[in-house]
């Protein structure tokens, strides 16, 4: 059974840092690029970071500088290190793979960025 399970997410004021992380389970993720996503209360959810299977980075320009998208195929996880946060960073976020094919869905982890 494929699983994807996002933890390290809370409260963190502005400035701050938070590392996500992404377990995958029931299949390898070695061979797909790999995505983390967010939504907002209210908004659609939006690609925020992707890494080709041979580590090969892409960012939204809202989070280029600040977040960090990595993966470690040994471990079956993708991480997400987010650093000077921001208020506008507040939202649920998910990973998954960078496909038209998607898994399925974990329920995503709570970052909220407020003093």
């Amino acid at each position: 059974q494929v699983q994807l399970v996002e933890s390290g997410g809370g409260l963190v004021q502005p400035g701050g840092s938070l590392r996500l992380s992404c377990a995958a389970s029931g299949r390898s993720i070695k061979v797909n690029s790999w995505a983390w996503y967010r939504q907002a209360p209210g908004k659609q959810r939006e690609l925020v970071a992707r890494i080709s299977p041979g580590g090969i980075t892409n960012y939204a320009a809202s989070v280029k500088g600040r977040f960090t998208i990595s993966r470690d195929n040994a471990k079956n996880t993708v991480f997400l290190q987010m650093a000077s946060l921001k208020p506008e960073d507040t939202a649920v976020y998910y990973c998954n793979v960078f496909s038209s094919s998607s898994w399925p869905w974990g329920q995503g982890t709570q970052v909220t960025v407020s003093s």
